[in-house]
């Protein structure tokens, strides 16, 4: 597949989706908004790809939403009614959060490493990501209430879940600035790397060790910490009741236990 926006690449089981617009600081224009769902639905439904790396390509993760793309929206939603045109913004809101809702969808595991700038939709990124590293250079900030908008596409819906409900006020009412180090301590990130290098090396890593496991298992795993972010705990544990009486009986199970008695390294199919 062929993308204007984005790299993607698949080796050994590991898929890396690239931002790839490095000239422009990798900002999210409306072709790359698209191409994010088109990369993630690909991963979801190529066997081949077991888990995701989602990086940035030049000095810097992402600077967020591309400016002119917003520019660009009254034309794209003018109409003589008021009340079409504000359905017709509306519209393109949902999108692009379903755009972003593909790496929660996507049914394998999306890393995220991030280097240098991670900022406005870039955090409504990466919080979709399943975990998130980053290069100790790295820096965020939740920048659209310094443009005079409410963050729109899951920052603020998925953020304090991952963080707190005040730090993640604080950083969303101030847009200010915050380094890698109070990223991890504050739980936003995994691990901070000391380079770009150790960060790519290091993410590799641990995308090579979820690629060695049961396929079939780390699908429902992540189906199951999804659902349960949202839901009671009554609620999940009904569900994975549920879920391993379809799922549990395969032969992903018979070939981990053979693995393991005979002290060797498991094959999972696709």
């Amino acid at each position: 597949m062929s993308y204007e926006t984005l790299s993607v690449t698949l080796e050994n089981y590991i898929a890396t989706v690239r931002l790839n617009r490095p000239e422009k600081a990798n900002a999210m224009n409306a072709t790359m908004w698209q191409e994010i769902r088109k990369a993630f639905q690909w991963v979801d439904e190529t066997p081949e790809a077991r888990v995701a790396i989602l990086e940035g390509e030049g000095k810097l993760f992402t600077a967020g939403i591309d400016l002119q793309m917003m520019m660009g929206l009254g034309p794209q939603i003018q109409n003589e009614c008021d009340g079409r045109t504000r359905e017709a913004l509306r519209r393109v809101i949902l999108d692009l959060q379903d755009t972003l809702t593909s790496l929660e969808r996507c049914r394998k595991p999306v890393l995220a490493a991030i280097h240098g700038a991670c900022v406005g939709g870039g955090i409504d990124l990466i919080t979709c990501a399943d975990m998130r590293y980053c290069s100790a250079d790295a820096y965020f900030t939740i920048k659209e209430i310094d443009i005079g908008m409410t963050a729109d596409v899951g920052t603020l819906q998925r953020l304090p879940k991952l963080i707190g409900e005040g730090m993640a006020r604080e950083l969303a009412y101030t847009g200010r600035k915050f380094s890698a180090e109070e990223a991890r301590e504050m739980r936003l990130v995994n691990r901070v790397f000391e380079s770009r290098e150790a960060l790519h090396a290091g993410v590799l890593e641990i995308a090579t060790s979820i690629a060695a496991k049961s396929p079939l298992s780390i699908r429902g795993t992540k189906e199951m910490i999804t659902y349960a972010r949202d839901h009671s705990v009554a609620d999940g544990l009904n569900y994975i009741a549920t879920w391993n009486a379809a799922m549990l009986m395969s032969k992903d199970l018979q070939e981990a236990m053979m693995a393991n008695l005979g002290k060797r390294a498991a094959e999972f199919k696709h």
